[in-house]
């Protein structure tokens, strides 16, 4: 047996800490997830069905899948523009049921002409309501489609804010506690 000196030793351990090194690199490049077929149609289904089951449908799909952090990601998307629609919606009826409140009030006693409301506001209601399901339907379509690639992609705005809530990073990577 030969016995090695003490710098054949260090050169021995050195190599090995540099080896070692060189793993754990790797180590922590995390490759993206690549969701699987079934994660892929689930999410598709959670872009989709936005358009005919609210905000139910991807709650659903949320809470059913849970453990599937590319499922939960595109569900809590979808979830988060149906409860934003819901809430412009719901503001922009307040609002218009306040302004023919008001203008009738104002007006009941000219019975002659109309209120000039109805000619500027309706409009711009309309317009508003329109403009939110138009958005709303091409958001669903395009999401839909790239949820069916297994595509990552985030919402504008929404997907960051999901991103937090799921605590996760690029490509469905969890963000570690100590971060």
């Amino acid at each position: 047996m030969r016995h090695a000196s003490a710098a054949e030793d260090a050169v021995v351990q050195l190599q090995y800490v540099l080896e070692w090194g060189k793993r754990m690199a790797d180590l922590s490049q995390v490759k993206p997830l690549m969701p699987t077929q079934d994660e892929m149609t689930m999410a598709t289904l959670a872009h989709a069905l936005q358009l005919i089951g609210s905000w139910i449908a991807p709650l659903i799909i949320f809470l059913i899948k849970r453990e599937s952090r590319f499922v939960s990601f595109h569900a809590l998307q979808a979830l988060l523009l149906q409860i934003c629609y819901t809430i412009v919606i719901v503001l922009a009826v307040v609002g218009w049921i306040a302004v023919m409140v008001s203008t009738v009030a104002f007006h009941a006693a000219d019975k002659t002409t109309p209120p000039p409301a109805l000619f500027v506001l309706f409009p711009l209601f309309w317009l508003l309501v329109m403009g939110c399901g138009i958005f709303n339907l091409v958001v669903a379509i395009v999401y839909a489609i790239k949820a069916g690639r297994g595509e990552w992609a985030e919402y504008p705005l929404l997907g960051r804010w999901a991103r937090k809530l799921l605590k996760m990073g690029p490509d469905g990577v969890p963000i570690s506690a100590t971060a």
